[in-house]
């Protein structure tokens, strides 16, 4: 048998995670949902937003009570206020309904003011349990590379599409990842500090270049 190296790193095998009609009614609620909502400024289904977080919780070790809070993460804050919460805990349980909780800013209509939103969800976050905080940076993560997919694409005009603007946005996920990496960071928090990192450096090329 070959040796491994010394400094190789063994993951461990995590448990399987089984799938069942309850994953597949969460999928069929959110789509239902949030039939007729795109993503910012495209013409991209906002469920195509939910399948992605729900499969990188999936990916970072979360179970099915996860990927099913992953599928139904903004259907508070977007599509209902407290009773749809209400209704979520009804359909799909207690642990899914606390995440989906612990993952909306807003459940008023009319939201409150942008920043101040986004401190109380981060001062929300000290508190909340490990659950849902893996739910919360697997949508952030999501969002990061979808921001810088279209940075790419069309630049330092990506952030005409956020309440925050360019410091507003940046300042928010910084904010976020300071606090996820107040505790010990797994394999999600590193691959959202990563994005966060190259999103901060191409805004501050596109800055400079600007400068010039």
């Amino acid at each position: 048998m070959k040796a491994k190296p010394a400094n190789a790193t063994v993951r461990k095998r995590r448990p399987d995670v089984k799938l069942g009609p309850r994953f597949v009614r969460a999928f069929i609620f959110a789509a239902e949902k949030h039939a007729g909502q795109t993503r910012k400024a495209s013409t991209i289904p906002y469920i195509a937003h939910l399948m992605g977080v729900a499969s990188l919780v999936l990916e970072f070790g979360g179970d099915e009570d996860l990927a099913v809070a992953a599928l139904l993460h903004d259907v508070v804050e977007d599509c209902g206020g407290k009773p749809m919460l209400r209704e979520v805990r009804r359909r799909f349980g207690a642990r899914a309904a606390k995440i989906v909780e612990g993952c909306t800013d807003s459940d008023t209509n009319p939201k409150p003011p942008w920043r101040e939103r986004k401190e109380a969800y981060i001062s929300h976050l000290k508190t909340a349990n490990a659950e849902t905080r893996l739910v919360s940076a697997a949508d952030k993560l999501n969002n990061v590379r979808s921001i810088l997919a279209d940075h790419r694409e069309v630049g330092e005009d990506v952030w005409t599409r956020f309440q925050g603007g360019r410091e507003g946005t940046l300042w928010y996920y910084r904010a976020l990842l300071k606090e996820f990496l107040r505790r010990k960071p797994t394999r999600l928090i590193r691959e959202l500090e990563l994005a966060i990192r190259e999103l901060e450096a191409r805004a501050m090329t596109c800055a400079s270049g600007s400068r010039r």
